[in-house]
């Protein structure tokens, strides 16, 4: 059966019109981003330069395709259809009429729907790990930085102990299938996710300790959501089966906080360390605030800029890992769309058929590239206050 196609021209009107929740979304966040610019605070300053619009534009973008994937997508990424095997782009599938707008890969799936797929597990997994990430290297930097003397060299050996390994070695030593048949990576994720819920426990019990009609309302939010989500995550027991995580995207998640948290713990180290010398430290000190107090609610506000920045940067790097390593075939399974799997699978036929590689190559660097530049706009800013 002769395959037949569609014109070039065709193809892109038919990209573009598959993209239309996108497309409406962002005319919708971005009107209402420019009409209220100035009550946003730091997000609103972000549209006062050109750069910080196309990173908030970019990002968005792959956000919003990520929530709308099952609509953009004409296929099943996983589906795959004898005849589509290979096909060049514009191709029109017999059954259902429907086109493989960027062909089909080698083993007959749409590389287009594989592509928008892609962009859920990129943006599920990088921004998560970063955010435990953070929760970790904070949780750990404030004291190591506030208290100085054997904490803080505990702290620190600990942590240039972890970035004395060379990352992709250390990420291939996590991520290697028969890991998973050990402890190891669900002792690590179970140690790692407890940050979060101490975090938010000492932050309401420090703010709110003399408030006990509010304090408690926020510890039991806090450690019921926490639990829940501890449990999901964990040990695979959510009650409700909402929170879930394969097996191969936790043992990814966890080398992502392990390998991130030390770079994290001494940013947040440096930065207490300069900012607790500030006066207004020391008039929380004068007025018996407690330590702990004094980290979260006078030292780490007045961080946040610095930390954001490297947030918007530490996903990307994510990003371009995550890549990394489906290139090399380690961490999630073999048939996932994730961007870095589909360039793998890719390139071993460029010879003959580069249309499957282009497509989540392309995805993937203009992801990394909307996170640099907000995190340029982001420091533009940070700079100012």
């Amino acid at each position: 059966m002769q395959t037949e196609y569609i014109s070039a021209f065709n193809v892109v009107i038919g990209v573009l019109w598959r993209f239309w929740p996108v497309w409406v979304a962002l005319i919708l966040v971005m009107g209402a981003s420019f009409s209220y610019k100035k009550r946003l605070g730091l997000y609103g300053q972000l549209f006062d330069s050109g750069v910080g619009i196309a990173g908030v534009f970019i990002c968005l973008f792959w956000l919003f395709t990520a929530i709308f994937a099952s609509t953009i997508s004409p296929f099943d990424p996983l589906a795959q259809v004898s005849v589509m095997k290979d096909t060049l782009p514009g191709a029109i599938e017999p059954a259902s009429k429907l086109v493989y707008y960027f062909g089909g890969d080698k083993l007959a799936r749409d590389v287009f729907s594989r592509m928008v797929y892609g962009s859920q597990i990129v943006l599920i997994i990088a921004p998560a790990a970063t955010g435990f990430a953070l929760m970790v290297g904070i949780t750990l930097g404030l004291p190591a930085g506030y208290y100085g003397g054997k904490i803080d060299t505990l702290l620190s050996f600990l942590a240039n102990l972890v970035l004395a390994f060379p990352v992709i070695l250390l990420f291939y030593l996590l991520v290697t299938p028969g890991i998973m048949d050990t402890p190891i990576p669900y002792a690590m994720a179970g140690l790692f996710f407890l940050f979060p819920i101490i975090f938010f426990c000492v932050l309401f019990w420090t703010r709110y300790k003399n408030r006990p009609d509010r304090l408690y309302i926020l510890l039991g939010i806090t450690l019921v959501v926490g639990g829940w989500i501890y449990a999901g995550l964990v040990f695979d027991k959510d009650p409700l089966h909402i929170v879930h995580i394969d097996p191969n995207q936790l043992n990814i998640f966890v080398a992502v906080v392990f390998a991130s948290s030390p770079g994290v713990f001494r940013i947040v180290r440096g930065l207490t360390m300069d900012i607790k010398t500030r006066d207004y430290v020391a008039a929380a000190q004068t007025r018996g605030e407690s330590p702990w107090y004094i980290m979260l609610w006078e030292i780490l506000p007045n961080a946040r800029g610095p930390l954001i920045v490297d947030a918007c940067l530490r996903i990307g790097y994510t990003t371009i890992l995550l890549g990394t390593l489906g290139y090399f075939g380690l961490g999630l399974a073999p048939e996932s769309p994730d961007w870095g799997t589909a360039i793998k699978d890719a390139s071993r036929l460029l010879r003959s058929f580069i249309h499957p590689a282009l497509p989540p190559t392309i995805a993937l660097m203009s992801f990394v590239l909307g996170l640099n530049l907000l995190a340029d706009s982001l420091r533009e800013q940070s700079m100012k206050d």
